[in-house]
């Protein structure tokens, strides 16, 4: 049986490219990037070279680049690093009702130790409410945090004009961006849209799990979640994992000169999966209309997500019922968009990437067809 894989926003496939790299960084340049000798500065050499390689992607200095393992550290080390260092100049903490679960449990967690945490809510696109976040900063706030891109929806925030929002409210606030499912799928330059911190992922962009990035922009202090080292100038201690930041540097190196042909790959994609989606009339889809193209969210009306997900495995796709990390619990995503709960428990998240062709698509809605003619009448409550 084939495989039809459109779950790419939980992960993707490593490109043989980044596992080349990884694999020549465990075998052949394996020193310490700490070590003082020979080899260990090869290997030191081969960090910084990938460095310079994230920061020209983001059009930064390699200087404000941190490796982390993965977003969800570095989306830890800011929400709980920024509000350490800036806990003298107030105590508020906002964040979007819709963040990944990384910012929004951290920020729950903040709460519980005694920080003022405000959850900003979102239109039924999923877009943050402009008017409600301004209303919600003061004098007090020290640290607003909203995502580049939904995970779950796709829905693209208007970053920059919250940027320009927060810094002019607020100018000792620090404006943080989690642009994991934003990076290498759309231009995201930390300094033109007024990002004072940003996060980024690997395995997003056919890197390997256990990576990521942290940018910090001159000036912003945070302090460390982690002790014990002097990597990174202390802020992010423990010896660099070499062969992951090398296939993330070669990961994004593969994507980044040819972003623009495979954004319009994406779109076409994108396209035909809706002109198809919409032929079947118990399919409902919840993503805006102007969300990014690499992610589709959907209702099956009449069978639960998890029911029909493994029904598509069968059949040879893959997809998810939202976020990955959430294990299949509600999305408060969807009901932070207001949607009803027939249309959250019957969700699920297609999402693309560079490989995907239509021919995984025909498969996905044939999966659906035949999902939707054998599992409602399964589900349906006897008379």
């Amino acid at each position: 049986m084939n495989i039809h894989y459109l779950d790419n926003s939980a992960t993707t496939q490593v490109c043989r490219e980044a596992a080349d790299a990884a694999y020549r960084m465990m075998r052949e340049n394996y020193g310490n990037p700490s070590s003082l000798h020979k080899i260990g500065l090869n290997a030191e050499t081969a960090v910084e070279e990938a460095r310079q390689v994230i920061a020209d992607s983001l059009g930064a200095d390699k200087k404000n680049i941190y490796f982390t393992s993965g977003g969800t550290e570095a989306n830890n080390t800011v929400l709980f690093g920024a509000a350490q260092a800036l806990k003298r100049r107030g105590d508020r903490v906002i964040v979007s009702a819709i963040e990944h679960s990384s910012v929004y449990e951290s920020a729950k967690r903040l709460a519980e130790l005694g920080y003022d945490v405000q959850f900003a809510p979102v239109t039924e696109q999923g877009v943050v409410d402009i008017d409600a976040l301004k209303a919600l900063l003061t004098e007090k706030t020290i640290l607003v945090s909203i995502m580049t891109v939904n995970n779950e929806t796709g829905s693209i925030q208007p970053i920059e004009r919250i940027a320009k929002l927060v810094h002019k409210n607020c100018p000792e606030a620090l404006f943080h961006t989690d642009a994991v499912q934003a990076y290498g799928k759309m231009p995201v330059k930390p300094k033109k849209l007024g990002a004072d911190l940003m996060t980024i992922s690997a395995h997003k962009i056919h890197g390997a799990k256990g990576c990521g990035a942290l940018y910090i922009r001159d000036g912003a202090r945070i302090l460390p979640l982690l002790y014990g080292g002097e990597q990174q100038k202390k802020l992010r201690p423990g010896t660099e994992s070499a062969p992951l930041i090398a296939a993330f540097a070669t990961a994004a190196a593969a994507v980044f000169p040819d972003l623009s042909h495979h954004t319009e790959h994406i779109k076409e994609l994108n396209r035909y999966a809706l002109d198809q989606l919409q032929t079947i009339d118990d399919i409902s889809v919840n993503s805006p209309t102007d969300a990014l193209p690499y992610i589709i969210n959907i209702s099956v009306a009449g069978i639960r997500s998890e029911t029909m997900l493994h029904h598509l495995e069968e059949n040879g796709v893959y997809v998810s019922s939202s976020s990955a990390c959430a294990k299949g619990k509600r999305s408060y995503v969807l009901e932070a968009m207001g949607l009803p709960d027939d249309r959250i428990d019957s969700s699920l998240r297609i999402s693309f990437s560079r490989y995907n062709t239509t021919e995984d698509i025909d498969a996905l809605i044939e999966g659906l067809k035949s999902g939707i003619a054998t599992l409602q009448k399964k589900q349906k409550p006897s008379p």
